[in-house]
């Protein structure tokens, strides 16, 4: 039976769904951090945080690329490494007392992004990454997005537009397509644990998935730097409750 708490915990991650899914990203953080503050245990979350990761990034990667916001000589390099780390990542189990603070860590991170006020603002033309450094990023970034259960998407979109080697309105789609196979392959990584995913995962699924639609719809028109601001806020929340600071 749905109870009036999982409704509301559906209701965040539809919300969080909007904010995230409107820059290319998924939420992975956000339900990470959503799940924490309603007190989900640490096991379930990973495999439910990819599970909504890959139905948001599947969306978001199909919305963006038809509306020509992509760029594949901008994702290679990183996609090629990060795939096979995150497989990596999701095969390995970490206690709840490193688990915990990792991901309090990764959120913290995921905030420091958002509120850095100059991200979007890169206008220098656009070069390809270069080879010697994209490709030990991306296994960073995918090692970590397989370990924490994100896509990883919060740490290349900055890296992208930081160094111009990504037009600003085509970073959305690139986030995309490398959280939802990120994601995939984190999943893939850690099939032992799917016995763990809650039996509230079609609410949240299908909670996620509006918020899909609503975030992608919003991506492609509309500006939403003060919305990311926001959200950064409960980052920090949640971050520091997966720490415990509180």
């Amino acid at each position: 039976m749905v109870e009036n708490v999982d409704l509301l915990l559906a209701l965040c991650m539809a919300l969080a769904a909007i904010l995230y899914s409107s820059v290319g990203h998924a939420g992975a953080s956000a339900y990470i951090a959503l799940m924490a503050l309603f007190g989900i245990e640490a096991t379930v979350m990973r495999p439910t945080a990819l599970v909504l990761n890959v139905i948001v990034a599947s969306l978001a990667s199909f919305r963006f690329l038809k509306a020509g916001l992509f760029s594949w000589r901008a994702l290679w390099p990183f996609l090629v490494t990060a795939i096979p780390m995150a497989w990596l990542g999701g095969t390995i189990h970490l206690p709840s007392e490193i688990y915990r603070p990792l991901v309090g860590g990764v959120l913290w991170i995921s905030a420091a992004r958002l509120l850095w006020p100059h991200e979007l603002k890169v206008e220098r033309e656009s070069v390809s990454p270069p080879l010697l450094f994209a490709l030990p990023m991306g296994a960073l970034i995918g090692l970590l997005a397989g370990l924490t259960g994100t896509g990883g998407g919060i740490f290349l979109s900055p890296l992208l537009l930081f160094m111009a080697w990504a037009p600003t309105r085509q970073v959305s789609g690139i986030a995309a397509v490398f959280v939802l196979t990120n994601s995939l392959a984190g999943l893939g990584g850690q099939i032992a644990t799917l016995d763990a995913l809650p039996p509230q995962l079609p609410l949240y699924a299908g909670a996620a998935l509006i918020g899909g639609i609503i975030g992608t719809t919003i991506g492609i028109r509309v500006n939403t730097k003060l919305i990311l601001k926001l959200l950064a806020v409960v980052l920090l929340i949640a971050g520091a409750k997966l720490i415990g600071l509180y």
